[in-house]
């Protein structure tokens, strides 16, 4: 065969080569974008479906899926699909954190992580340096800052320069016909999660004119206390005069919530508990469980599901369609998986057909838009600060009633 043959078929089987590894790094199609082809956007999860406690954010997976589900029937982002491949789950541990992380970006080679929904998030920093981006329930100190991670409603946990969401006090303050004279007291678990907690929400009480009789973050992380004697006999001492605080804050998750507020029910504690987690009706199912959260008043950060909206009208047709067309239990958690996939939805939408990384952190930092079920949305506002909308509902006599309508709080800076 002449030389100048043998180079021509060495060249072009070097050309279907470097085709085929140029093709490969972003699965089928044309696209070179990690998790990107000609028709498809690979997006997965992360979310704590088992803990030791037995709390389960299960439902944040199905939430996600149902606002997949309608982008896709609506003719999918730019003309792409969305592959949503699930959640994985990281039982509330830094280490399965970590390596669901690693799975999703080095084995299953996804664009995006959302929703990303734990107590923990030791996958972070790994997912931030491989530039995914990554939206999930902004109560992490990660969500507030790294370059690809987003909060769906924007920046809970207040950072040097940011600000306080103030729904909270402001609605307690609102069910108690002001704050004038009103003490509270605060309680959290011994972690750091929880003594963050304390030092934002004392600060926070304060500024809207509470007194804080009590602040503190000692109840043991890792096991739940069988009695609650100690703490309630300290909290309802801690008012003015030896007397019991006018609202008691519980920043725990509900099986801790269960024990405490069935506690100081039984000490015969009059004042009002308010809690951020209890907002589920499948927590009725147990007589025990209903009587212990009865009359709490439970924070929200997203529009009641009372609420006759059309966007709330449209949350509830796409959970239903997404569950087989039963009409299931609405609880937070599915809200919080519906809201990061939205976020994410929105932002790449805006980045337009040449989806890449680059493209869809310049459509970020000049995202807006308003009248969402977390009220308006901006970002980079949402690196360092909360949307600051929000309400109160109160469970009595087996149902949930809005005992403070969905409204947006001028947020104060944190100090």
């Amino acid at each position: 065969m002449p030389r100048p043959l043998r180079v021509t078929v060495a060249a072009f089987a070097l050309l279907l080569v470097t085709a085929c590894n140029s093709a490969s790094t972003g699965g089928s199609g044309t696209s070179s974008v990690r998790g990107v082809t000609a028709d498809a956007i690979r997006v997965g999860g992360i979310v704590s479906m088992t803990s030791a406690s037995g709390y389960s954010k299960k439902d944040t997976d199905l939430g996600a899926r149902a606002r997949y589900d309608r982008a896709n029937a609506e003719g999918g982002i730019n003309g792409r699909k969305i592959e949503y491949l699930g959640a994985e789950d990281d039982g509330q541990d830094p280490a399965r954190n970590l390596a669901a992380a690693r799975k999703l970006v080095q084995q299953d080679k996804v664009f995006a992580v959302s929703p990303m929904s734990s107590v923990t998030f030791a996958g972070a920093d790994f997912l931030d340096a491989q530039k995914v981006p990554t939206v999930g329930w902004g109560t992490l100190p990660s969500f507030c800052g790294p370059a690809h991670l987003y909060g769906f409603n924007g920046c809970l946990v207040p950072t040097p320069g940011g600000t306080l969401n103030q729904t909270w006090p402001e609605g307690l303050a609102s069910v108690l016909g002001g704050s004038r004279g009103k003490s509270v007291a605060l309680i959290a678990g011994d972690n750091d999660a929880g003594k963050f907690g304390i030092r934002t929400f004392t600060q926070g009480f304060k500024a809207a004119g509470f007194q804080v009789a009590y602040a503190k973050a000692v109840v043991p992380a890792t096991s739940m206390p069988s009695d609650w004697s100690a703490y309630t006999k300290e909290i309802l001492r801690s008012g003015p005069g030896a007397a019991a605080p006018d609202a008691v804050v519980s920043v725990m998750q509900t099986p801790y919530n269960i024990g405490l507020f069935t506690a100081l029910k039984r000490s015969g504690y009059k004042g009002v508990i308010s809690d951020p987690t209890d907002y589920d009706p499948g927590l009725l199912a147990k007589d025990a469980t209903k009587q212990a959260l009865d009359g709490v008043h439970v924070l929200l950060q997203f529009q009641p599901f009372e609420s006759d909206t059309p966007a709330m009208r449209q949350f509830k047709a796409d959970i239903k369609k997404a569950a087989g067309g039963k009409d299931v239990p609405l609880n937070m958690h599915m809200m919080t998986g519906y809201m990061s996939a939205d976020l994410f939805l929105s932002v790449a939408a805006k980045a337009g057909k040449d989806l890449t990384v680059e493209s869809f952190q310049k459509a970020a930092d000049g995202f807006s838009d308003r009248g969402t079920l977390v009220g308006d949305r901006a970002l980079p506002k949402g690196k360092k600060e909360s949307f600051g909308c929000g309400a109160l509902v109160r469970l009595r006599n087996g149902r949930y009633e809005v005992a403070v309508p969905f409204t947006c709080y001028p947020p104060i800076p944190f100090g």
